[in-house]
Protein backbone atom coordinates (compact mmCIF):
# COMPACT_ATOMS: atom_id res chain seq x y z
CA UNK A 1 0.00 0.00 0.00
CA UNK A 2 1.38 3.40 -0.99
CA UNK A 3 0.39 6.46 1.02
CA UNK A 4 1.28 10.01 0.04
CA UNK A 5 1.08 12.89 2.50
CA UNK A 6 -0.03 16.20 0.98
CA UNK A 7 0.09 19.61 2.66
CA UNK A 8 -1.80 22.17 0.55
CA UNK A 9 -0.27 25.62 1.02
CA UNK A 10 -1.31 28.79 -0.74
CA UNK A 11 0.05 32.25 -0.10
CA UNK A 12 -3.01 34.31 -1.04
CA UNK A 13 -5.32 33.45 1.87
CA UNK A 14 -8.16 35.98 1.98
CA UNK A 15 -8.13 36.14 5.79
CA UNK A 16 -4.40 35.75 6.43
CA UNK A 17 -2.12 36.26 3.39
CA UNK A 18 1.22 34.46 3.62
CA UNK A 19 0.32 32.38 6.65
CA UNK A 20 2.19 29.18 5.57
CA UNK A 21 5.42 31.18 5.95
CA UNK A 22 4.60 32.78 9.30
CA UNK A 23 7.41 32.24 11.81
CA UNK A 24 6.78 29.90 14.75
CA UNK A 25 9.78 29.51 17.04
CA UNK A 26 12.26 30.03 14.23
CA UNK A 27 10.61 27.94 11.51
CA UNK A 28 7.80 28.68 9.04
CA UNK A 29 4.43 27.18 9.91
CA UNK A 30 4.39 24.83 6.93
CA UNK A 31 7.69 23.29 8.11
CA UNK A 32 6.11 22.30 11.41
CA UNK A 33 3.20 20.60 9.64
CA UNK A 34 5.57 18.78 7.26
CA UNK A 35 7.70 17.58 10.18
CA UNK A 36 4.67 16.16 11.98
CA UNK A 37 3.33 14.31 8.93
CA UNK A 38 6.80 12.83 8.31
CA UNK A 39 6.54 11.06 11.69
CA UNK A 40 3.58 8.91 10.57
CA UNK A 41 5.09 5.47 9.77
CA UNK A 42 2.49 4.49 7.13
CA UNK A 43 3.14 7.61 5.03
CA UNK A 44 5.70 6.85 2.34
CA UNK A 45 6.36 10.38 1.06
CA UNK A 46 5.26 13.88 2.08
CA UNK A 47 4.91 16.91 -0.20
CA UNK A 48 3.91 20.51 0.23
CA UNK A 49 1.60 21.37 -2.70
CA UNK A 50 1.57 24.99 -3.75
CA UNK A 51 1.27 27.34 -6.71
CA UNK A 52 3.40 30.07 -5.14
CA UNK A 53 7.09 30.52 -5.82
CA UNK A 54 7.72 32.08 -2.39
CA UNK A 55 6.50 28.94 -0.64
CA UNK A 56 8.40 26.68 -3.03
CA UNK A 57 11.60 28.63 -2.39
CA UNK A 58 11.25 28.36 1.39
CA UNK A 59 10.56 24.64 1.15
CA UNK A 60 13.66 24.13 -0.98
CA UNK A 61 15.80 26.04 1.54
CA UNK A 62 14.55 23.78 4.35
CA UNK A 63 14.84 20.48 2.40
CA UNK A 64 11.05 20.12 2.35
CA UNK A 65 9.71 18.23 -0.68
CA UNK A 66 7.44 20.47 -2.72
CA UNK A 67 5.24 20.00 -5.78
CA UNK A 68 4.05 22.88 -7.90
CA UNK A 69 0.34 22.61 -8.69
CA UNK A 70 -1.91 24.86 -10.78
CA UNK A 71 -3.97 27.56 -9.13
CA UNK A 72 -6.87 25.69 -7.53
CA UNK A 73 -10.24 26.88 -6.20
CA UNK A 74 -9.90 24.88 -2.97
CA UNK A 75 -7.54 22.48 -1.19
CA UNK A 76 -9.20 19.24 -2.36
CA UNK A 77 -8.57 20.19 -5.97
CA UNK A 78 -4.94 20.80 -5.08
CA UNK A 79 -4.65 17.31 -3.59
CA UNK A 80 -6.27 15.93 -6.74
CA UNK A 81 -3.63 17.74 -8.78
CA UNK A 82 -0.96 15.91 -6.77
CA UNK A 83 -2.75 12.62 -7.50
CA UNK A 84 -2.33 13.34 -11.20
CA UNK A 85 1.43 13.54 -10.68
CA UNK A 86 2.00 10.73 -8.15
CA UNK A 87 0.13 7.44 -8.04
CA UNK A 88 -0.87 6.11 -4.62
CA UNK A 89 -3.56 4.09 -2.87
CA UNK A 90 -4.34 6.83 -0.37
CA UNK A 91 -3.63 10.54 -0.13
CA UNK A 92 -3.44 11.96 3.39
CA UNK A 93 -4.18 15.65 3.34
CA UNK A 94 -3.12 17.70 6.36
CA UNK A 95 -3.97 21.37 6.37
CA UNK A 96 -0.92 23.61 6.19
CA UNK A 97 -2.29 25.83 8.95
CA UNK A 98 -2.37 23.16 11.71
CA UNK A 99 1.21 23.11 13.06
CA UNK A 100 0.11 21.45 16.33
CA UNK A 101 -1.27 18.39 14.55
CA UNK A 102 -0.42 15.12 16.30
CA UNK A 103 1.15 12.32 14.21
CA UNK A 104 -0.78 9.70 16.17
CA UNK A 105 -4.05 11.39 15.19
CA UNK A 106 -3.05 11.23 11.53
CA UNK A 107 -2.19 7.54 12.00
CA UNK A 108 -5.61 6.81 13.54
CA UNK A 109 -7.57 8.55 10.79
CA UNK A 110 -5.56 6.79 8.08
CA UNK A 111 -6.00 3.37 9.68
CA UNK A 112 -9.77 3.89 10.00
CA UNK A 113 -10.02 4.94 6.36
CA UNK A 114 -8.08 1.89 5.19
CA UNK A 115 -9.98 -0.58 7.38
CA UNK A 116 -13.36 0.78 6.24
CA UNK A 117 -12.23 1.10 2.60
CA UNK A 118 -13.68 4.59 2.30
CA UNK A 119 -12.81 7.17 -0.30
CA UNK A 120 -13.10 10.02 2.20
CA UNK A 121 -12.39 9.91 5.92
CA UNK A 122 -11.82 12.92 8.14
CA UNK A 123 -11.23 13.92 11.74
CA UNK A 124 -13.23 15.78 14.37
CA UNK A 125 -12.72 16.78 17.96
CA UNK A 126 -15.15 17.89 20.65
CA UNK A 127 -15.49 21.61 21.18
CA UNK A 128 -15.19 22.68 24.81
CA UNK A 129 -14.50 26.40 24.37
CA UNK A 130 -17.66 28.51 23.76
CA UNK A 131 -15.61 31.04 21.77
CA UNK A 132 -14.39 28.30 19.43
CA UNK A 133 -17.95 27.01 19.10
CA UNK A 134 -19.40 30.29 17.85
CA UNK A 135 -16.39 31.13 15.67
CA UNK A 136 -17.46 30.78 12.02
CA UNK A 137 -13.89 29.81 11.08
CA UNK A 138 -14.42 26.55 12.97
CA UNK A 139 -16.50 24.16 10.90
CA UNK A 140 -19.01 22.20 12.96
CA UNK A 141 -19.81 18.60 11.98
CA UNK A 142 -23.09 16.81 12.71
CA UNK A 143 -22.48 13.07 13.05
CA UNK A 144 -24.73 10.03 12.87
CA UNK A 145 -24.38 7.12 15.32
CA UNK A 146 -22.01 5.42 12.89
CA UNK A 147 -19.82 8.56 12.65
CA UNK A 148 -21.03 9.49 9.17
CA UNK A 149 -21.21 13.16 8.34
CA UNK A 150 -24.84 14.30 8.27
CA UNK A 151 -24.11 18.00 7.79
CA UNK A 152 -21.34 20.56 8.21
CA UNK A 153 -21.83 24.21 9.06
CA UNK A 154 -20.11 27.37 10.26
CA UNK A 155 -23.06 27.88 12.59
CA UNK A 156 -23.27 25.86 15.83
CA UNK A 157 -25.52 22.95 14.87
CA UNK A 158 -27.65 21.19 16.01
CA UNK A 159 -29.70 23.77 17.91
CA UNK A 160 -30.15 22.78 21.61
CA UNK A 161 -33.95 23.10 21.87
CA UNK A 162 -34.80 19.63 23.23
CA UNK A 163 -31.73 18.86 25.34
CA UNK A 164 -28.36 20.22 26.39
CA UNK A 165 -26.80 16.76 26.75
CA UNK A 166 -24.70 16.64 23.61
CA UNK A 167 -21.37 17.89 22.27
CA UNK A 168 -20.46 20.05 19.31
CA UNK A 169 -17.77 18.66 17.03
CA UNK A 170 -15.20 20.61 15.06
CA UNK A 171 -13.64 19.57 11.75
CA UNK A 172 -9.90 19.02 12.12
CA UNK A 173 -7.62 19.30 9.09
CA UNK A 174 -6.75 15.62 8.60
CA UNK A 175 -8.33 13.93 5.58
CA UNK A 176 -7.75 10.68 3.73
CA UNK A 177 -8.78 10.34 0.08
CA UNK A 178 -8.60 7.67 -2.57
CA UNK A 179 -7.99 8.70 -6.16
CA UNK A 180 -11.66 7.89 -6.85
CA UNK A 181 -12.81 10.31 -4.17
CA UNK A 182 -10.56 13.10 -5.42
CA UNK A 183 -11.67 12.64 -9.02
CA UNK A 184 -15.33 12.60 -8.01
CA UNK A 185 -14.89 15.91 -6.22
CA UNK A 186 -13.22 17.78 -9.08
CA UNK A 187 -15.63 16.35 -11.66
CA UNK A 188 -18.74 17.37 -9.69
CA UNK A 189 -20.10 20.88 -9.74
CA UNK A 190 -20.38 23.05 -6.66
CA UNK A 191 -23.71 22.55 -4.90
CA UNK A 192 -25.93 25.19 -3.34
CA UNK A 193 -25.17 24.18 0.27
CA UNK A 194 -21.44 24.15 -0.45
CA UNK A 195 -21.76 27.63 -1.94
CA UNK A 196 -23.84 28.98 0.96
CA UNK A 197 -21.63 27.63 3.75
CA UNK A 198 -18.34 27.83 1.82
CA UNK A 199 -17.48 24.29 2.98
CA UNK A 200 -15.96 22.03 0.30
CA UNK A 201 -16.98 18.74 1.91
CA UNK A 202 -20.68 19.47 1.47
CA UNK A 203 -20.16 18.55 -2.19
CA UNK A 204 -19.94 14.92 -1.12
CA UNK A 205 -23.00 15.12 1.15
CA UNK A 206 -25.11 16.96 -1.44
CA UNK A 207 -24.35 14.21 -3.95
CA UNK A 208 -25.31 11.41 -1.55
CA UNK A 209 -21.73 10.28 -0.93
CA UNK A 210 -20.89 8.99 2.54
CA UNK A 211 -18.13 10.73 4.44
CA UNK A 212 -16.99 9.38 7.81
CA UNK A 213 -14.99 10.81 10.68
CA UNK A 214 -12.73 9.66 13.49
CA UNK A 215 -12.94 11.52 16.78
CA UNK A 216 -9.53 12.54 18.03
CA UNK A 217 -8.41 14.10 21.29
CA UNK A 218 -6.12 16.84 20.10
CA UNK A 219 -5.22 20.41 20.98
CA UNK A 220 -4.66 21.14 17.31
CA UNK A 221 -5.61 24.68 16.39
CA UNK A 222 -6.00 25.96 12.85
CA UNK A 223 -4.29 29.30 12.32
CA UNK A 224 -6.84 31.58 10.68
CA UNK A 225 -5.97 34.89 12.35
CA UNK A 226 -3.05 36.68 14.01
CA UNK A 227 -4.63 35.85 17.39
CA UNK A 228 -4.54 32.14 16.47
CA UNK A 229 -0.88 32.50 15.48
CA UNK A 230 0.06 34.06 18.80
CA UNK A 231 -1.74 31.29 20.68
CA UNK A 232 0.06 28.60 18.66
CA UNK A 233 3.40 30.30 19.24
CA UNK A 234 2.85 30.17 23.01
CA UNK A 235 1.85 26.50 22.91
CA UNK A 236 4.78 25.60 20.66
CA UNK A 237 7.25 27.44 22.90
CA UNK A 238 5.92 25.56 25.91
CA UNK A 239 6.33 22.23 24.08
CA UNK A 240 9.89 23.08 23.08
CA UNK A 241 10.83 24.09 26.61
CA UNK A 242 9.32 20.88 28.05
CA UNK A 243 11.12 18.68 25.49
CA UNK A 244 7.94 17.48 23.77
CA UNK A 245 9.22 18.89 20.48
CA UNK A 246 12.64 19.54 18.98
CA UNK A 247 13.64 21.80 16.12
Amino acid sequence: MKVIGVIPARYASSRFPGKPLMDICGKPMVWWVYSQVKKVPEVNEVYVATDDERIRSQCEALSVKCLMTPECPEHISRVQSVSEQIQADYYVCVNGDEPLIDPDSIHRVLCDAVSLQEYYHGAVRKLTDPIETIDSANIKVVLSKSRKGVYMSRTPVPYPKGTLFFSYYKYVGIEVFTKEGLDFFVNSGQGILEKIEDIDHLRFIENGKEICFTEIDSESLSVDTLKDLEKVRRIMQRKLESGELNI
